[in-house]
């Protein structure tokens, strides 16, 4: 399953890449730096691209306008900058545990509910544990991964050398990574009894979607987590983590198995999934990974918003 080079390869020393090197060499001496230092850095980072990456900042202030079409001008703006910081903060939290040993920092992450995943699994059955791509996904999850092994699904860097790096990271941390569109190797971890990650929260097209409510607008919904389920038996696990508002630390929160899921209706379980999304999001709206188109595709006949 993990199909992405692991080896060093000679090309990486090709000029080509001298930048990545470059970036990669300031990133581990960050990762190094205090928790409350690092964490400079990434907001530093973050304000960096909010200058730097306009298309990008478009596409966070399309989403804010489709999900919180009340929201003031002057607010709406002052959240674009706080979801630039966060996403810096992210990359940074990303390669500490990518480069470090996530169980290093245990002491700065609260973990609930810890047990409802145990319980599930104790069921014998496989357990999807439902993810959502907040900004401190991967250094959560590798954390989290120091409790309990799950395997995590992911998508390949174009990048060669990042994506060699990532994959090391990916190998170091979770006992498989599967590649987003290979629903088959999940199906076949779960039937074994494993945890599987699962991020439904992204738009992968209209293949397989259905459209359901995200906040305020209408999002192409993927259905394959309710086909997965009734598939396998394998109850869902909600899984959250935000950073703590007094910047203490992380929080990870797992919360009890669905019940009655899938049900018979395709855009009522994509809504009620959707739901979860937009629960966790509500509590650090900043955290979440808005630089993702998430209503790029749109119902026939309608514009591009982006």
């Amino acid at each position: 399953m993990n199909v992405a080079p692991r080896i060093f390869q000679p090309q990486f020393l090709y000029p080509k890449f001298w930048p990545t090197w470059l970036g990669i060499g300031l990133i581990w001496l960050v990762t190094y730096l205090p928790y409350r230092a690092r964490t400079t850095a990434g907001s530093l980072l973050g304000m960096l691209g909010y200058y730097i990456a306009t298309q990008r900042r478009h596409v966070v202030d399309v989403n804010f306008r489709l999900c919180f079409p009340e929201m003031k001008d002057a607010a709406r703006n002052q959240l674009i900058r706080k979801t630039f910081r966060s996403t810096g903060i992210s990359l940074i939290e990303t390669a500490v545990v990518w480069l470090r040993d996530p169980a290093e920092f245990r002491h700065l992450v609260t973990v609930s509910g810890l047990e409802n995943l145990k319980r599930a699994q104790d069921e014998g059955r496989g357990v999807i544990l439902l993810g959502m791509h907040l900004g401190t996904l991967d250094f959560c999850g590798a954390v989290l991964s120091t409790y309990i092994g799950f395997d995590v699904m992911y998508r390949r860097n174009k990048n060669e050398l990042l994506e060699m790096i990532m994959t090391r990271g990916r190998v170091k941390n979770y006992p498989k990574a599967i590649q987003r569109d290979d629903v088959r190797a999940v199906v076949k971890r779960l039937k074994q009894g494993q945890i599987v990650w699962y991020g439904p929260d992204q738009d992968y097209g209209s293949k397989h979607s259905v459209f359901a409510p995200f906040f305020a607008t209408e999002a192409a919904s993927i259905t394959a987590l309710g086909r997965i389920a009734r598939m396998t038996g394998s109850p869902l696990v909600p899984f959250s983590h935000h950073r703590k508002a007094d910047s203490t630390g992380y929080e990870i929160v797992l919360g009890e198995p669905l019940e009655n899921y899938p049900g018979e209706d395709k855009v009522e379980n994509a809504t009620r999934i959707n739901q979860i999304v937009e629960k966790a999001i509500e509590r650090s709206p900043e955290q979440y990974w808005w630089i993702h188109r998430r209503f790029k595709t749109q119902p026939d006949g309608k514009k591009r918003l982006y």
